[in-house]
């Protein structure tokens, strides 16, 4: 027969074989993975997160990059439209367009004489008289040089009633003429030209510069213009283009053609 004190030390007993068993039981029990946020379930109204890898996958495709070795495209340069001295094909009922620019013509080269010799014995003589007179000082001995009716000399480049020495007279600076006579002297001591050979134009010319380029004049050929008109003259020609200061003609029989300022 059982007493109380062995009835405890049974359910003493019993607790301890529970209380082993249970914890053999948690130790054994299988673990659950842990889920990742985006497989958690969603409360109603959120909008669910794919996986990253889908993610990836359903990302636009980026145009691909060029490698960075490759040099940008080059464009060659297109041909002028209208080159120099062509002609440009238009349209049926449009009329053809021609450009006005004309390759530089080469400069035909002057020959400079300063020897009167070499040039005949009529346009000697006279020359010798247009100093002569021009020396004296008295413009009145001009006139008898000057000519009548056709072989009058052109003084002026524009027409008037006048007589060549009245109209001379009114382009000096002074009354008496004196500074046309000097003007006289000074051209017929530069060198000269021969020009028009062959021609009806033929003549001899006094002042060369009359004839050759202001582009291609030498130092020294400028020392010798700069004895005739002014360094300011001398740029308003280089801009003009020519000389245009007097200038004088004689016809290889002797006639003086001209003694004229201008172009």
């Amino acid at each position: 027969m059982q007493t109380s004190a062995d009835g405890k030390k049974l359910f003493r007993s019993s607790l301890i074989v529970l209380s082993v068993l249970a914890g053999t039981t948690a130790l054994v029990a299988p673990v659950r993975p842990a889920f990742a946020l985006s497989e958690l379930k969603h409360q109603p109204g959120e909008t669910p997160q794919k996986p990253a890898e889908e993610a990836d996958k359903a990302a636009p495709v980026e145009k691909e990059q060029q490698p960075e070795d490759a040099s940008p495209l080059e464009l060659p340069m297109p041909d002028p439209l209208i080159r120099k001295g062509e002609t440009v094909t238009e349209p049926a009922g449009e009329e053809p367009v021609v450009t006005d620019d004309k390759p530089d013509e080469p400069l035909t080269p002057v020959e400079v004489l300063y020897d009167i010799s070499k040039a005949p014995e009529a346009v000697r003589r006279m020359r010798q008289l247009i100093v002569e007179a021009a020396a004296s000082g008295d413009i009145e001995r001009l006139r008898p040089l000057l000519g009548k009716g056709v072989t009058e000399t052109q003084v002026s480049i524009v027409e008037t009633e006048e007589g060549p020495v009245e109209t001379l007279k009114g382009q000096s600076g002074d009354s008496d003429g004196i500074e046309v006579l000097a003007i006289l002297l000074d051209v017929l001591a530069t060198g000269f030209v021969h020009v028009g050979q062959g021609t009806p134009d033929e003549m001899y010319v006094w002042p060369y510069f009359a004839e050759k380029p202001l582009a291609g004049l030498t130092p020294p050929e400028k020392v010798e213009l700069l004895r005739i008109v002014t360094a300011g003259d001398f740029t308003d020609m280089q801009e003009f283009g020519s000389y245009n200061f007097y200038r004088i003609g004689i016809t290889p029989d002797g006639q003086w053609k001209f003694f004229v300022t201008g172009d």
